[in-house]
């Protein structure tokens, strides 16, 4: 998918700053989720300009893992930017979209202290008992002899 160029919001200093924020922008939009999530961490610290970049992702037509990274970026906002962040999950929980509002749903809980529950199938409980099973490809004992136990070397 072809980003379309960022308009620059003017805060921007310097023509180093707007290349660095097209950067990470682009990183954002990685369908490998560990660069997504890094760049997303390194947007948490850009203030205003990382929050236009999270909302224009969590609100636009992009990945599944992008939304998850903007969310996860919104979540690491620190200072003054917190409130703002909180405000725009707030905002997604209202979303048509149903992967912005889970991933919002998510960041929200975690930002709360809480843990998010596992999808997938029941798992049966152990017994109390640990079960012997028996180990493969170990047949009797090895061609080579044991050097450490002969009455040759001692």
């Amino acid at each position: 998918m072809k980003l379309e160029k960022r308009v620059p919001s003017g805060r921007e200093k310097d023509e180093a700053a707007i290349e660095l924020l097209a950067k990470l922008r682009e990183k954002l939009h990685s369908e490998n989720v560990s660069t997504a999530r890094l760049a997303a961490f390194n947007l948490s610290w850009k203030q205003e300009d990382g929050l236009d970049i999270f909302k224009e992702t969590l609100f636009g037509n992009f990945s599944r893992t992008a939304k998850k990274a903007a969310a996860y970026g919104l979540r690491s906002m620190k200072g003054r930017m917190k409130k703002l962040a909180v405000e725009v999950l707030n905002e997604g929980l209202k979303h048509p979209d149903r992967t912005t509002r889970a991933a919002c749903e998510k960041a929200l809980l975690l930002m709360a202290g809480g843990t998010p529950k596992k999808s997938g199938p029941p798992r049966r409980p152990r017994s109390g008992k640990p079960r012997i099973r028996s180990v493969s490809g170990r047949g009797g004992r090895s061609s080579r002899p044991n050097w450490r136990g002969s009455a040759s070397n001692r």
